[in-house]
C-alpha cells in the first residue's frame, strides 16, 4: 500500500462520526413503514442503497419491500436525518491532522460516499472538504456500492489506475465495491468488529493506526503488533 499515490476515503464511519445518527434515522423511517430491524443489520449493509440490492436485503430480513418502497423509505430516512440528527454529526478527532499529513506526502485524496451531495454539503465542514481533490457522491454515479462504479469514478477523476489507488472503508458493501474495482482496501473498526471486515486487505483499530499505515510511520515490527 506504500506504493498507492491516491487514497479514496468513504465518508460516514471513516471521516465522519455519523453512523449512529444515520442508523437512528433508518430505524425511524423503517418503523413508519411497519418494518423493524436490528441496528447491526443497518451497520452491516451501510452504503448498500442501490434499490434492488437494498430491497432484497430488507426482504430477506423480514421486511416486505420492493424497489419502489425502498426508495420511499430512503427518502423518509433522509428527511428524518436532516431534521433530527444532521447537527449531531462530527468529524472524527484525529481525521483533520491525518488528512493534512497525507496531503504533505503528495498523495491525492478523494471522498467516495453513498450519501447524496446535498447531505455531504451539510455535514462535511469546508475546512475538511477542501483537503480532497475529488468528491464522488451516491447521486453522481449510475450504480452505488457495492458496485465498483463509485471508486472507478474517483480513480478516473484523479487520473489514477486501480493499482495506484487504496480505499479506506468501514463496511462490507464498501469493501466489496473496492474489490470489484480491483483496488487495495484498508478497513477501520469504527462501526463493526474485525470479523465483519475480513475481506479487506488490512484491518486497523483506530485513525491513529490508520495514519501510521498510510504515512508509513513506525517500524514493521511495531505495526505488526498494532494492526490486525
Amino acid at each position: 500500500m506504500k506504493n498507492s499515490s491516491a487514497l479514496l476515503f468513504d465518508m460516514d464511519g471513516v471521516i465522519l462520526d455519523s453512523m449512529p445518527w444515520h442508523v437512528r434515522a433508518w430505524r425511524k423511517a423503517l418503523a413508519e413503514f411497519g418494518c423493524k430491524v436490528d441496528e447491526e443489520l443497518i451497520y452491516l449493509h451501510e452504503g448498500a442503497i442501490e434499490p434492488a440490492t437494498a430491497a432484497d436485503i430488507f426482504h430477506r430480513n423480514g421486511c416486505c419491500m420492493d424497489e419502489e418502497q425502498f426508495l420511499a423509505v430512503l427518502s423518509r430516512q433522509i428527511e428524518i436525518f436532516n431534521r433530527e440528527f444532521r447537527h449531531k454529526v462530527t468529524v472524527y478527532r484525529d481525521v483533520p491532522d491525518m488528512l493534512a499529513s497525507l496531503g504533505h506526502t503528495g498523495k491525492k485524496l478523494a471522498i467516495v460516499t453513498s450519501s447524496h451531495s446535498d447531505i455531504l454539503e451539510e455535514v462535511l465542514p469546508q475546512n475538511v472538504r477542501s483537503l480532497f481533490s475529488a468528491i464522488i457522491t451516491g447521486d453522481s454515479v449510475d450504480r452505488r456500492k457495492p458496485w465498483p462504479d463509485p471508486y472507478l469514478a474517483a480513480m478516473k477523476n484523479l487520473g489514477q489506475t486501480s493499482e495506484t489507488c487504496c480505499v479506506i472503508e468501514n463496511a462490507p458493501a464498501g469493501i466489496e465495491s473496492a474489490r470489484a474495482a480491483r483496488m487495495k482496501c484498508i478497513a477501520i473498526t469504527t462501526t463493526l468488529s474485525p470479523q465483519h471486515l475480513k475481506k479487506a486487505d488490512l484491518v486497523v483499530e483506530s485513525h491513529r493506526h490508520l495514519q501510521e499505515v498510510l504515512c508509513q510511520t513506525g517500524t514493521p515490527k511495531q505495526q505488526s503488533k498494532r494492526f490486525r
